[in-house]
């Protein structure tokens, strides 16, 4: 519920409090910028329990670098926060009107959208419920805890080839091809030199820690597993803009330049919607590059020739 009833005029308005967002909102702050941030409580890793490969918190509870980056961000008087979810946003003046989803409304000079994506997964008997758990879509995130063990890719299309080629760093790996394509020749002799098993039969399901058990009752037993998910949109704000969007390997992400800034004046935009892949490290320098961006657009807005 916010506690904002009438209109307000912010510097900028940075909806999604988690960390691209947060990093954004802290340039915003340390400027002495007037920030509103509106967050609804969904960040995407919210199934991982722990974050890992970002400098000074590895091994970090994820919830808990979020926490503390909002208590630090807070800290800053010109900071407010709002939990709620912005459901509409409307170029209005020099600005943005935001509609949040009770009816209130608020006003922003500067937009940075920070609102992630969604993961769709491929529908397999048990693997959603394992999902940040035992079940990954970034190596550099969770391959290295993995301990060398065995790994296994589970094919949604000709993209597996990515994590089959890159998984051997970590561990033996087993592609099971899931009956998402069939590698052809150059494909194989890539697998057979990384030293990549190749599964043909079908998954029926996944049990215990990453278990996979095949159509043929087969079940072969993982300390982890790799898919690709599709991403799509968390928030139908970026559209609703008009911002100009990028064809990734996984879904559709809001394209940007060097300064984060897309292609609707005034609107920035910056995490994993923002970008084809990403993690908690690169979400964080994402939203420090939006946040200046934003910082110098409100400079610039002064700076008009004679």
């Amino acid at each position: 519920m916010s506690t904002i009833q009438n209109p307000i005029e912010f510097d900028a308005i940075v909806i999604g409090g988690s960390y691209a967002g947060l990093s954004a909102a802290m340039q915003l702050a340390r400027a002495r910028r007037r920030v509103l941030v509106v967050d609804a409580g969904q960040r995407r890793n919210r199934f991982a329990k722990r974050s890992h490969g970002f400098l000074t918190q590895d091994g970090t509870e994820a919830a808990a670098i979020a926490d503390q980056g909002r208590a630090q961000l807070l800290a800053y008087p010109t900071v407010r926060w709002l939990e709620g979810k912005a459901v509409q946003a409307v170029a209005e003046g020099e600005g943005f009107r935001i509609v949040l989803e009770d009816g209130a409304a608020v006003h922003g000079r500067r937009l940075v959208l920070a609102t992630g994506v969604i993961d769709d997964l491929p529908a397999i008997e048990g693997l959603a419920e394992r999902w940040g758990k035992s079940v990954f879509h970034c190596p550099y995130c969770h391959g290295y805890e993995l301990d060398e063990g065995a790994i296994g890719v589970i094919a949604t299309g000709e993209l597996a080839m990515h994590h089959a080629l890159m998984l051997p760093d970590w561990g033996t790996v087993t592609l099971f091809l899931n009956g998402a394509f069939e590698p052809d020749a150059a494909q194989l002799a890539a697998l057979a030199g990384r030293g990549v098993a190749l599964e043909r039969t079908p998954v029926a399901r996944i049990e215990g820690e990453a278990d996979v058990v095949l159509e043929d009752g087969r079940t072969l037993r993982m300390a982890g597993l790799f898919v690709m998910s599709q991403m799509r949109m968390a928030s139908p704000i970026a559209a609703q803009l008009g911002c100009a969007m990028e064809d990734g390997h996984a879904g559709q992400f809001v394209r940007t330049d060097m300064m984060k800034a897309s292609s609707v004046a005034g609107v920035f935009c910056c995490g994993d919607m923002a970008r084809a892949t990403g993690n908690v490290a690169m979400a964080v320098a994402d939203g420090a590059m939006a946040g200046v961006g934003a910082h110098r657009s409100l400079i610039e807005a002064f700076n008009v020739p004679a």
